[in-house]
């Protein structure tokens, strides 16, 4: 009961807000607003119907030219700047229904943000309705049960300082402002997932509206099929609005923080980073990242790590890594969880401009290495980087038809690509991401449905393997139109 009454009070988030408030006109008709279709086709929304879909929500709605249009549409990425033609601002599940309802009804491209996160944009669209989460926040947690409940617009930072207040964990991430939905629903590696898997894996049951603009439960009792498929298929079956999450003991200091080394000894190090993780214990998560900065700064190599173990195995774990080479800067020490969670975050809700892609890798071998090192590539503003993801452990032992996720043969997960600050042209940036992804992704095996970028259906569609006829089965049953098409898409089977 406490998870109904946590979503049907909005989380007292629709206090701040007036019972409607519709903000903002269409410029070009007063009559009607323009927007895009799931098909990709113009159409137009009668005024009076967004105007009473505004009354029929505890939210807000906002219209091209409003005020707080722009600070609704914009996710963590400056190459990504798109238009929807509204964006409805969800204060409880009823307000998700209404909204996807509306969208259903117009058969109107819908896309789904929670915190902005996803780094190729699925947060937003141009000339469609952005569903927005931000104001459905809130988190539950049961120390008896070890669960927490979670609302579907609640950041990754409210999970873990909730669980962690009782001692309690599950695997999030390792940006603490990441919306908990659209990490958890492709998967979820973070720093204790080699500990406890990935974070769909500890999913117990979500809450989602449906295409159809229906509220259900999926869990393993309640519409089994569905339970299965939003545990790695992404946001193709609706609309989170809770989440129910396993939670594990761990103490709230762990070992972590990075370690740098001399960039001459990068080659060394990816290598020996390589053999140390085959070796690594599951409580062992580590991080590697190569960075190219703007002319004028240094390089860098070094290691992200957290060590969530006994703390009196943790010299013996850690002496590795201090051996290697010798370090530039150790800043590996005993810290708060929550603490090394947020390490990583950026205070700017816009973040840099970036353009990045990734695969799986199998393993880290020599050829894998020089392409790496060898391409890497600095000039006067961007910042060139490579990083891995560590995987393995418990992630590795759950069978990959188990979940939807069916990537448990990848030892990391790899990302390449640059980043630019504010105003700087795009092409010459993206362009040089697009080669240097083109010298190592031949060594990647699939990718992770979080990073996707710039993925044709073909590739949607291979990636998921074995998975993807039981994907199809559950999309044609829960989103035969395909209004949810904003991601690593499964298309439904036609009617």
């Amino acid at each position: 009961m406490k998870r109904r009454a946590l979503l049907a009070t909005g989380l007292a988030a629709a206090s701040a807000y007036p019972l409607w408030r519709l903000v903002g006109t269409s410029r070009s008709n007063p009559a009607a607003i323009d927007a895009i279709s799931i098909r990709g086709n113009d159409l137009t929304l009668p005024h009076k119907e967004v105007v009473e879909l505004g009354r029929s929500i505890q939210g807000q709605i906002f219209l091209s030219g409003s005020d707080g249009y722009d600070t609704a549409r914009t996710v963590r990425n400056r190459m990504i700047d798109k238009y929807p033609a509204l964006v409805v601002q969800c204060t409880s599940a009823d307000d998700v229904r209404e909204a996807v309802s509306f969208a259903q009804h117009h058969e109107l491209l819908t896309a789904i943000k929670c915190s902005g996160h996803n780094i190729s944009g699925n947060g937003t669209c141009d000339g469609g309705l952005l569903i927005d989460l931000s104001p459905l926040q809130g988190v539950e947690v049961s120390v008896e049960q070890r669960t927490a409940t979670v609302a579907g617009g609640s950041w990754l930072a409210a999970l873990d300082e909730h669980s962690q207040a009782v001692g309690l964990v599950t695997t999030a991430g390792t940006v603490s402002h990441t919306g908990v939905g659209g990490l958890t629903l492709g998967g979820g590696i973070g720093r204790v997932g080699r500990r406890f898997g990935l974070t769909s894996d500890n999913l117990l049951g979500v809450d989602i509206v449906g295409a159809d603009g229906q509220l259900r439960r999926a869990s393993a009792e309640e519409n089994p099929d569905l339970y299965w498929a939003v545990r790695g298929g992404g946001g193709n079956f609706g609309v989170v609005t809770s989440f129910d999450f396993q939670l594990h003991p761990l103490d709230r200091q762990v070992v972590g923080g990075e370690i740098y080394y001399p960039y001459e000894k990068a080659r060394d190090l990816i290598k020996f980073y390589a053999e140390y993780c085959h070796e690594a214990p599951d409580d062992m998560y580590a991080d590697l990242v190569i960075f190219a900065p703007p002319l004028g700064f240094e390089r860098a190599v070094y290691l992200d790590v957290c060590y969530s173990g006994p703390l009196r195995d943790a010299d013996r774990v850690l002496a590795p890594l201090r051996k290697v080479a010798t370090p530039v800067r150790d800043e590996i020490q005993a810290v708060d969880y929550v603490a090394l969670q947020k390490s990583s975050d950026d205070s700017d809700p816009r973040g840099t401009g970036q353009h990045l892609k990734s695969g799986f890798v199998r393993q880290i071998d020599a050829a894998l290495v020089d392409a790496l090192v060898d391409n890497l590539e600095s000039n006067m503003l961007r910042g060139s980087m490579a990083f891995f993801q560590q995987m393995g452990g418990e992630i590795s032992r759950i069978a990959p038809d188990a979940t939807a996720f069916p990537h448990r043969y990848a030892s990391h997960n790899l990302t390449v690509g640059s980043v630019w600050p504010d105003g700087v042209p795009l092409d010459a940036h993206t362009r040089w991401a697009d080669f240097y992804w083109d010298k190592v992704k031949g060594f990647t095996d699939g990718f992770y449905t979080n990073d996707a970028y710039g993925v044709d259906a073909e590739q949607a569609e291979k990636n998921y393997r074995a998975n993807l006829d039981r994907l199809v089965e559950a999309k044609t049953k829960f989103d035969p139109m395909n209004l949810f098409q904003i991601n690593t898409n499964v298309k439904p089977t036609p009617a």
